[in-house]
């Protein structure tokens, strides 16, 4: 192995640990938020909103949090464990640049917009 290809090797198992802390801090994360609005729903009683009503957008999400509110506090956890995935594919676009694998980049970015666009569509239709 040429000290390029060595260079090139290192520099993809670098990539494939951050992609793997990334997927695990965002679970992790998420996964803490999302216990954190559970217990506090427990202490109080209560959601912070009215019975069947819970905060959708990003502004009510985050004027909840702010406010303590157990649903916006879950409500947070959630976005960010759907996010998780997202930010795996971003960081996947740079490590197929990096490797120069052009198809696969290609792939990945119509990945990404499919899946901004879906997310796109579910928060306009709420």
């Amino acid at each position: 192995m040429t000290d390029e290809e060595k260079k090139k090797h290192d520099e993809m198992t670098e990539i494939e640990l951050v992609i793997g802390h990334v997927l695990r801090i965002g679970v992790i994360t998420s996964a803490v938020v999302i216990i954190i609005g559970l217990v506090l729903a427990l202490i109080t009683g209560e959601t912070g909103y009215p019975a069947g009503t819970f905060p959708t957008t990003f502004a009510t999400i985050f004027q909840g949090v702010a406010a303590f509110k157990p649903f916006a506090i879950t409500m947070l956890g959630l976005f960010l464990l759907i996010l998780t995935p997202v930010l795996r594919v971003v960081v996947s676009i740079y490590a197929f640049a990096k490797e120069g694998d052009k198809l696969y980049v290609w792939i990945t970015v119509i990945v990404l917009v499919i899946l901004v666009f879906a997310m796109w569509i579910g928060y306009i239709g709420k």
